[in-house]
């Protein structure tokens, strides 16, 4: 076939007045945290997570026992004022499918929903229940579980910590666990005297994804550190501001290493108002 016979090769059709993209460059690396940053991004703000740090439990929480033969919920019953330990396998999918995996579980009912809450700088949390009473989650010396606090104190304190595996286990003020414990009759119910983590005292915890993000931005301020205050132009600001005579400038005949001394003394904003005031005429005090 001669080159007369090749078929002349198709371009985009374009109209008048269409603006032509720009073809993004991929820049080194994107394959990686840029990457996972937009994909963190599009996630859904109410997408129940797996919290990876301590510091990113807050907000709505659910807690679940990987029990056998069905996994518990850890629930909060408004009507008898009382913890349920509720067997997720009674939640059935109504169109008669097979449950979701463990990890896959999401609340369905707000008994199952506690809400995190913590004092700033402090380790330890508080839950509280998801209905309407409001009742802290307490453990007394005896190991003795109840949610019926209107108030939070010492017995309300719990500190997370967050399992190799990603579980976590919930350390009261007298250094114990919560666990979920059998007692006679073959029947289970919640305790906080467990002296050593096993698998009674290993939990499943999720969170929202926008509490978890909101915790790792508050996370990545506090590792940059404040931001650096700006260098103040004080020939600069006194020509703009406080010039008198023909717009003739007066600066300060101290040397500025008062100023870097009165820094370190934790008195500079002192020092910077009798600066200033000593540069300005009476029109301006």
């Amino acid at each position: 076939m001669s080159s007369t016979d090749v078929p002349p090769k198709r371009s985009k059709l374009k109209f008048k007045g269409d603006k032509t993209k720009k073809k993004r460059k991929r820049e080194d690396g994107e394959d990686g945290p840029s990457r996972t940053r937009r994909k963190d991004d599009d996630t859904d703000p109410e997408t129940w997570v797996l919290p990876e740090d301590p510091n990113e439990l807050r907000g709505p929480t659910f807690i679940v026992h990987p029990s056998d033969p069905s996994p518990l919920s850890i629930n909060y019953s408004s009507t008898t004022n009382r913890i349920i330990l509720h067997s997720l396998d009674k939640d059935k999918p109504e169109d008669g499918s097979d449950p979701p995996s463990l990890l896959d579980r999401t609340p369905t009912d707000v008994s199952q929903v506690w809400v995190t809450t913590r004092v700033a700088g402090s380790p330890t949390i508080n839950l509280r229940t998801g209905t309407g009473e409001g009742k802290f989650l307490s453990c007394d010396k005896h190991g003795l579980v109840s949610a019926d606090r209107d108030a939070r104190g010492p017995q309300e304190e719990w500190t997370p910590v967050i399992l190799p595996d990603g579980m976590v286990a919930f350390m009261n003020i007298y250094e114990k666990y919560l666990s979920v414990d059998e007692v006679a009759g073959g029947s289970l119910q919640l305790r906080g005297d467990s002296e050593e983590v096993g698998f009674g005292e290993r939990f499943w915890v999720k969170i929202q994804h926008k509490y978890k993000k909101e915790a790792n931005e508050e996370e990545k301020k506090k590792r940059e550190g404040p931001i650096a205050p700006s260098n103040i132009d004080e020939a600069g600001t006194n020509r703009v501001y406080q010039a008198w005579g023909a717009g003739r400038s007066v600066v300060s005949s101290n040397d500025k290493k008062d100023l870097k001394r009165a820094r370190k003394e934790g008195r500079l904003a002192e020092a910077m108002l009798d600066r200033r005031a000593k540069l300005k005429s009476d029109r301006f005090c």
